[in-house]
């Protein structure tokens, strides 16, 4: 294992506490995984991300540790959509331990004492080594589930949402899939095919649970109906399929980090020798045009990170003001009760002095 896939040793999956972690670039089919785990007894975070005009079924990341990992990349020089997020950027021991102290405090918070916290925030595939730690502190196993879906399905999402050229959406996905693929080599991990997901979840879910070698919490008949439910073609927004090669250096380097994932996804072992390649491949245009790169996606994801924080503290003000409306309703409702109930016996009273009278 190379320098940059060294990472702490996590708890073993079977350990009574064990985290499901969806990892992957954005847009690849992550929504859908975590929702079938979710179904299937994985338990998601008390502040949910909700759905918006790019995902009306919902995003099922929690928005609070989603920000924290914006402000950790930051932290280092990176962004979310920095193409040479990966490999990994440390901190100084000290200015790390400050980190981790604030990220187990918000695990704990977001899950509690949940037996099967289930985590889904793309960026967490780039942190994976700062992540790493936190459950191990914890004391979570942990059980990793990577969608793979055709690179230029993701770049067409990223371009409709994002605006970015095909070019970096599938730079993006290849460094996010050569992440995911590294720092989960010593755990209890599964490849999972977008594509097959949305046509044979069953068959999907058995490859989970054989890969973790563990059940599903709680696949019962009830979660399966409601996964056929979530789980409708509309899903596929763009299709996959197309020429990598003609988007040049970076079409190339995606085409071999797919290959390498749809044979895993296909329960095929692969040689990594490829993936080594496709890394070595990446660092090298890391080292010829990264400070170019760099700080303007990092300024670029201030910004989006400023514009997200304001949308979730109005809409946790907003359903702050709903339950206050709510309690006050309710509070005025059972005075309204209360009041018609003495009025009634005010009545009876009135009318038994007028029989006796």
């Amino acid at each position: 294992m190379t320098a940059d896939m060294a990472a702490p040793k996590a708890g073993n999956p079977d350990s009574p506490r064990a985290a499901y972690l969806v990892l992957g670039m954005h847009r690849s089919g992550t929504s859908a995984v975590t929702q079938l785990l979710g179904f299937a007894g994985a338990e998601l975070p008390a502040n949910v991300m909700p759905g918006d005009e790019h995902n009306a079924k919902g995003y099922f990341e929690p928005w609070r540790i989603a920000m924290f990992n914006d402000e950790r990349l930051r932290a280092a020089g990176g962004a979310w959509d920095d193409v040479f997020a990966y490999p990994f950027r440390p901190l100084s021991r000290r200015e790390e331990r400050q980190w981790l102290v604030r990220a187990e405090a918000l695990l704990e918070a977001e899950y509690g004492q949940a037996k099967f916290p289930l985590l889904k925030d793309p960026r967490i595939t780039v942190l994976m080594p700062f992540w790493r730690t936190v459950f191990e502190d914890l004391g979570l196993g942990l059980r990793c589930v990577i969608p793979v879906r055709h690179p230029l399905a993701v770049a067409g999402s990223l371009a409709r949402r994002d605006g970015f050229p095909a070019q970096k959406g599938v730079l993006l996905w290849a460094a996010y899939m050569l992440a995911a693929e590294a720092y989960t080599r010593d755990l209890a991990r599964v490849f999972v095919d977008y594509d097959s997901l949305l046509a044979d979840w069953r068959g999907e879910a058995a490859r989970i649970e054989a890969a973790h070698g563990a059940k599903l919490p709680k696949l019962t008949e009830k979660a399966g109906r409601e996964i056929d439910a979530f789980l409708t073609p509309e899903l596929r927004h763009n299709e996959g399929g197309g020429d990598l090669a003609a988007l040049g250096w970076a079409g190339e380097l995606a085409a071999a980090v797919f290959a390498w994932c749809q044979a895993s996804a296909a329960d095929r072992t692969p040689d990594t020798a490829m993936l080594d390649r496709a890394r070595a491949s990446l660092a090298a245009k890391r080292q010829e045009v990264g400070e170019l790169v760099s700080p303007l996606t990092r300024d670029l994801d201030a910004a989006r990170l400023e514009l997200r924080e304001t949308r979730a503290r109005l809409e946790a003000e907003v359903a702050e003001l709903r339950g206050a409306w709510k309690r006050d309703t309710a509070g005025l409702e059972r005075e309204l009760r209360a009041f018609y109930k003495a009025l009634a016996k005010a009545d009876e009273q009135l009318e038994a002095a007028l029989r006796e009278g």
